[in-house]
């Protein structure tokens, strides 16, 4: 059996001429971030030179795991958590587009569903595809656990925007304006009766009004929409994955784009 070994570091010029997009996108990303982050420590806003400093460590991440372990992490899926990562911290942290445009939560929700059922997949198809495993699991059951560990990363993330808000008084949970609610606590009689009061344009707290146009709602509508749509997402892979495993069909061969994957350690043989 062939030893592993650590994968050598490409030049620039290397990557130019081998076509390597991930560690080309990884150099240009990490470029803008350092420039951001200069940019932010010359303007003495240290908030968003954290944030500066977690980007890069954040970017190093995929790239440690293929330098120091055996799998490897196709390249369209590197760049996917890339830009992943640069949206959620850069674009949407610092430059606010979470505020500015309202589908940009949604759709890293989305993204994050569909990566994280990829990741849950290529778990247990790496096991799957192990001699030293004696158990199989069928297409289907390897489906149901990358969905199950999609949606159990999205509950996780959400715990941590609530235990963000309610402990260092962050605003994570995006509120959201709404002109109807229903509640039992309006009930005067006690009585679990479901109290309905439609068309709110103002809300007055403390004497002073919101200038809303509505009631807000703390994080609950947002908190539900996040996993929602996290669910689209990882429903969407593991649907592509199961006709993958299933029938390995080339319709569904692009979804290999998506799943990281063990390097050989068996040498090639020697067919001279």
């Amino acid at each position: 059996m062939k030893k592993w070994k650590r994968p050598v570091k490409k030049t620039l010029k290397q990557m130019i001429v081998q076509r390597d997009s991930a560690r080309l996108v990884h150099y240009l990303l990490r470029l803008v971030v350092i420039l951001i982050l200069i940019a932010q420590v010359l303007n003495k806003n240290y908030e968003n030179v954290f944030l500066c400093i977690l980007t890069l460590m954040l970017f190093a991440v995929p790239s440690f795991i293929e330098t120091n372990t055996r799998i490897d992490i196709p390249d369209t899926l590197e760049n996917i958590i890339l830009f992943f990562i640069f949206s959620a911290e850069i674009l949407g942290e610092m430059r606010s587009y979470y505020v500015t445009y309202p589908f940009w939560d949604t759709a890293l929700h989305t993204a994050n569903g569909f990566l994280a059922a990829a990741i849950g997949f290529s778990l247990v198809d790496i096991l799957n595809q192990n001699e030293r495993f004696s158990f199989r699991l069928s297409p289907i059951f390897v489906a149901i656990v990358a969905f199950c560990f999609s949606m159990t990363i999205g509950v996780i993330w959400e715990f941590f925007e609530f235990t963000m808000d309610m402990v260092f008084g962050m605003d994570m949970q995006k509120d959201t304006v709404v002109t109807t609610i229903r509640s039992v606590m309006l009930d005067p009689t006690k009585s679990q009766k479901i109290v309905v009061i439609k068309g709110i344009e103002e809300v007055v707290v403390n004497g002073k009004e919101l200038g809303l146009g509505g009631y807000l709602d703390i994080g609950l509508i947002d908190t539900m929409k996040d996993l929602f749509v996290n669910f689209i997402g990882a429903v969407v892979f593991c649907i592509a994955g199961y006709f993958y495993l299933k029938y390995r069909s080339k319709k569904a061969a692009f979804i290999k784009r998506f799943i990281p994957t063990l390097t050989d350690e068996k040498p090639e043989k020697d067919e001279s």
